[in-house]
């Protein structure tokens, strides 16, 4: 079988057991292509299954009140999408694709499995939960208390990050994969104003643009102007039980 991708990235935060990685893998059984724009689940959708993302990138939103759009965050492989099925029957949010992907599918049973037969997963995949909420509520904070140049810069260095742990040869140059218009409605800005950041940033000599990929040619500076912090690193994963 195949590698899982969710095991690798399980696997970034502690040393996988055979059996843990055999476990996490047959999350992966089943795959369903998706082309971009697809929706995978509109807001208010019945929700039974979750997925891992194992190629492609996709985001999250809701729809506000006077039609605008929030996008809440952006889905690299390696992810687990919609957990909120294990809380809510209905889903938060709109989930789609925003290139070409492809998701693994699997019930809500085969979670519960997961957690107790191997509860070091469990504690895993929590820990990983309170480092993607802390990542947020850094975003929340940026939306409403920095600067528009701070937050442009913000996203440009957590999706190079967030590529560079799935693959290495992701070093400084990328492809962002993302309009301005997502870039706006991830940020609290209009597509105008973000792209009056990136030449901003270009002209400092943070970054360069070509062809629709990103160098980052200052990432000490870079992060210093987005106030900038790396909620992947730093962690205390010592409290984690056995492997089984």
């Amino acid at each position: 079988m195949p590698g899982s991708c969710f095991a690798e990235r399980i696997g970034e935060f502690v040393a996988l057991t055979a059996a843990e990685d055999d476990a996490l893998r047959r999350l992966e059984e089943r795959d369903r292509a998706l082309k971009r724009g697809t929706v995978l689940l509109r807001e208010n959708d019945r929700m039974g299954e979750l997925f891992v993302l194992k190629r492609g990138m996709m985001m999250s939103y809701v729809l506000l009140d006077d039609g605008s759009r929030q996008i809440l965050c952006f889905l690299l492989p390696g992810d687990l999408i919609a957990v909120s099925a294990l809380v809510y029957a209905r889903s938060p949010e709109t989930i789609v694709a925003l290139a070409d992907s492809m998701v693994s599918p699997f019930e809500r049973s085969a979670m519960a499995r997961l957690l107790v037969e191997h509860p070091r997963i469990a504690g895993a995949i929590m820990a990983l939960d309170q480092m993607e909420r802390v990542a947020s509520t850094d975003r929340l904070a940026a939306v409403g208390r920095t600067s528009a140049k701070a937050r442009v810069a913000s996203i440009l260095l957590e999706i190079h990050n967030r590529m560079q742990r799935f693959d290495a040869s992701v070093n400084g140059t990328f492809t962002l994969g993302l309009t301005q218009e997502e870039i706006g409605d991830a940020t609290g800005l209009t597509a105008v104003h973000v792209n009056r950041m990136l030449r901003q940033l270009e002209d400092e000599a943070l970054i360069a643009r070509e062809n629709g990929r990103v160098t980052l040619r200052n990432v000490a500076a870079l992060m210093r102007t987005a106030n900038y912090v790396d909620r992947f690193e730093g962690l205390d994963l010592g409290w984690l039980p056995e492997g089984r």
